[in-house]
């Protein structure tokens, strides 16, 4: 039930929910980063790594996140409320919604002026305005994008306008029905550039730089890359899951869906490696260039071999449906709050969400050309909205989330909630309280530059701390439960 005391809606099935949170998770940077690093820190070793980082960090922390939405039926602001109350605790835990809703919509607020770049860079593959001859004259153009408010404005704007009528048509008739057809899509889209791929010439090469399995490669940076790679990819703690999680139906195993998302999420970022990186190796580029893979190196190497243009607009294409699949999840948290908690409809909530996003947006656009002199402490407008959250809210979030979970909530909920076999529900909380904690610890630190973490040179330490934990955790699990839900 919804705050209004209107049954909430749900998804027509356990597909949409899969589709929709598999939308959230494939953004920009699975597309180019996830290959890289793959790449770089060994291949098929790396894999196993991020696979072990993912089951014991990401999954946990998302079935947390859907058990929270599907129990509590609304907003992370009132799901998380409810389902504490449900146990008899403080409603003060539901500021960690709170985090999580601001959370998402700080994320879209500079996310839209990267979508927009897709959106652009597709218009100029139709148009011909990506015709250049070396690398220095389309990074030129890159630049000249971004140094000119008005276009670089339209094109966040057109994200924020395309991400608002979606949201605007409901769960079903505007979520579920645009992720239905966008993601079969994305992935026919990858399919086809992985064909064009194989005649390209650096097929082979980039088999080999994705899934050679060398561990000699795969350095503590490396798994820390896999670590912190397995909790952001998911999108996890932005509020993005929880509320989609609260339009799954009943009878749909949180389990089974959350390890569906997890491993197509891998499978479509594996798949962008083996469609953008043959090109690459084709062309004799370099790989590891981050953001200009796909904004400078990418389009030169397209104009460089038969059939570029066309395949060149498939991949922009794929990759503007990427930014809007991640859009429109990470908006929806704030337009179920408006539409269960203000008696707004969701025209009205998705409007008045739009132009407020569009004004925050709009700064964080021009810290590219007009605003690029408007710095604190030497960070413009789209540096502060990144590194408030990424490096401070989301792993807060998401520490806060498992530490409610584990020890604040009667057991029996999530128990019930989940519907996992004894076992199986026994790993999750020994995760849930120890593992993920641990491992989202690792992440904030690091992000903070406070301690430079070494798995290599401090890999026992950290064992013996997972060790520690679980046991002193369990002797004080009485006590450590009742300081945290006293009010």
């Amino acid at each position: 039930m919804t705050s209004s005391g209107q049954p909430r809606i749900q998804w027509l099935g356990r597909w949409g929910f899969m589709l929709a949170a598999t939308g959230s998770a494939v953004g920009l940077g699975n597309i180019w980063k996830f290959p890289y690093i793959t790449g770089e820190y060994g291949g098929g070793a790396f894999v196993l790594v991020y696979l072990a980082c993912i089951f014991a960090v990401g999954v946990p922390v998302m079935m947390t996140e859907i058990s929270f939405g599907r129990r509590g039926r609304g907003s992370p602001i009132d799901a998380i409320r409810r389902v504490v109350n449900e146990s008899g605790r403080s409603s003060a835990w539901s500021l960690i919604g709170w985090m999580a809703m601001l959370c998402g919509f700080m994320v879209l607020s500079f996310y839209v002026v990267v979508a927009g770049w897709s959106f652009s860079y597709l218009w100029k593959m139709l148009s011909g305005g990506l015709a250049a001859g070396s690398v220095d004259d389309i990074a030129a153009v890159f630049g000249a994008n971004n140094a000119n408010p008005v276009n670089l404005g339209f094109w966040s704007t057109l994200v924020t306008l395309l991400t608002m009528v979606i949201v605007g048509k409901g769960v079903q008739e505007g979520i579920e029905k645009s992720v239905s057809w966008m993601m079969p899509g994305l992935v026919l889209m990858l399919v086809l550039l992985i064909v064009f791929g194989v005649f390209s010439g650096g097929f082979g090469e980039a088999v080999s730089f994705l899934f050679s399995f060398n561990v000699g490669s795969l350095s503590s940076e490396g798994m820390l890359a896999a670590l912190g790679h397995a909790f952001f990819t998911l999108s996890l703690a932005s509020g993005a899951i929880l509320t989609y999680g609260s339009y799954l139906p009943k009878e749909a195993s949180i389990g089974r869906t959350t390890v569906s998302v997890a491993v197509a999420d891998t499978v479509v970022a594996l798949m962008a490696g083996l469609a953008i990186f043959p090109v690459i190796f084709a062309n004799g580029m370099d790989p590891g260039e981050g953001p200009g893979l796909i904004f400078m190196s990418l389009p030169l190497a397209f104009q460089a071999m038969p059939l570029g243009t066309l395949f060149g607009i498939l991949f922009f294409l794929m990759l503007s449906m990427a930014a809007l699949t991640s859009s429109i999840s990470m908006v929806e948290a704030t337009v179920s709050w408006l539409c269960d908690n203000k008696g707004m409809s969701r025209q009205s909530a998705s409007w008045g969400t739009g132009t407020i996003l569009w004004l925050i947006s709009t700064l964080a656009m021009l810290s590219f050309n007009l605003g690029a002199d408007w710095t604190l402490a030497g960070k413009t407008v789209f540096d502060w909205l990144d590194y408030l959250t990424s490096r401070w809210m989301m792993p807060l979030g998401g520490l806060g989330m498992v530490v409610v979970a584990g020890f604040v909530l009667k057991s029996e909920l999530f128990r019930e909630e989940l519907g996992l076999p004894p076992l199986a529900y026994a790993l999750w909380l020994m995760m849930v309280r120890y593992v993920s904690p641990l491992g989202i610890l690792i992440i904030f630190v690091d992000a903070l530059g406070v301690y430079p973490v070494s798995f290599a040179a401090h890999w026992p330490w950290l064992l013996a701390m997972l060790v520690a934990m679980a046991v002193v955790g369990e002797a004080l699990s009485p006590r450590l439960r009742q300081a945290l839900t006293s009010d």
